[in-house]
């Protein structure tokens, strides 16, 4: 982005209006969720970490190049990126077909397709805007959980000298302590992180011991009835059947709730119609702008105002 997309961009922004009820949030009140958008915007010559499809074509790309799939798999599991709506599935079965004893750690060539799709991300850091704004908050007392695979916020933040934990839910005892606020720069991977493929979790059944858990899960569902969770870059979150697991089946009331979502503005029509849908789940959906270029610029500028809003801005 040159420096006059950048100038026109953040004109557009100043003029825009946050909302009241989220930039007077105390930091530590927030819980942000981050998805694909981000490591999107930060990232974005690597295709992978774009979306859910992308990361898939990707894998099926390494398979291919590395020659640890049949061309007859390679060309099936293409089609079924294409047609499948449940790219979940499709994702399980690609797993299953490079590494039939996921369940354990003995070798499999799906972990070396993931090394070769997410090698050396830090080199691939472009625009860090959006993992500043993280870190900035984080250090007041945010929490973030997110659904990637990828570990960009990590790297950036061990960059920055901070000591940055990446947790999955395979370890109550870490799951435990990051949900009852001890672990200060402690990011939580819902669906697990690529340098360790046997703790990823693709299906309810992969991460079935947590949900058994009635400490743990209760735990995890009074973050949603306590904490604002703050949506960022995230398309269909709500639909992902860990999150819903982990936060939303069991969890009443939600309408009582107040939680966020910047989402792109495309069509009026679907964003006014989304809006009305996701306040029957306590979520406020807000437009961060009709394009995804400012995206990065908006969440600088939400996080300036929430810690503006604060006694004691010197912290921020």
């Amino acid at each position: 982005m040159d420096s006059s997309e950048r100038s026109t961009i953040r004109s557009e922004q100043k003029s825009r209006k946050f909302l009241k009820s989220l930039i007077r949030k105390q930091p530590r009140d927030l819980l942000l969720v981050i998805g694909t958008g981000v490591s999107a915007a930060v990232a974005p010559g690597i295709p992978a970490l774009c979306s859910w499809r992308s990361c898939i074509e990707a894998v099926i790309e390494a398979a291919e190049q590395l020659e640890v799939l049949h061309p007859g798999d390679v060309a099936e599991f293409r089609k079924k990126v294409i047609k499948d709506r449940d790219l979940l599935v499709v994702a399980h079965d690609l797993i299953r077909k490079m590494s039939p004893r996921t369940g354990d750690t003995k070798p499999n060539f799906f972990q070396d397709c993931l090394m070769e799709v997410f090698d050396n991300l830090e080199q691939h850091i472009q625009n860090p805007v959006v993992l500043q704004s993280i870190l900035r908050l984080m250090e007041r007392g945010t929490m973030v959980l997110t659904t990637n695979y990828d570990n960009l916020l990590e790297i950036f933040g061990q960059q920055q000298g901070k000591a940055m934990e990446s947790l999955d839910l395979k370890d109550k005892d870490k799951v435990l302590q990051w949900a009852r606020g001890h672990i200060k720069y402690g990011v939580l991977h819902i669906h697990g992180l690529y340098t360790d493929p046997c703790g990823m979790v693709l299906d309810p059944s992969g991460y079935k011991d947590v949900t058994q858990d009635p400490e743990v899960m209760e735990v995890l569902q009074n973050l949603y009835r306590t904490k604002s969770f703050l949506f960022l870059g995230c398309g269909e979150t709500l639909r992902d059947q860990i999150f819903q697991a982990l936060f939303l089946y069991t969890v009443k009331n939600k309408v009582d709730l107040e939680h966020y979502m910047l989402v792109l503005k495309e069509n009026e029509d679907h964003f006014f119609k989304l809006q009305a849908d996701m306040l029957l789940h306590g979520i406020k959906v807000v437009s961060y702008g009709n394009c995804f270029k400012q995206f990065p610029e908006y969440v600088q500028d939400l996080t300036g105002q929430i810690c503006k809003e604060k006694k004691n801005p010197t912290i921020c």
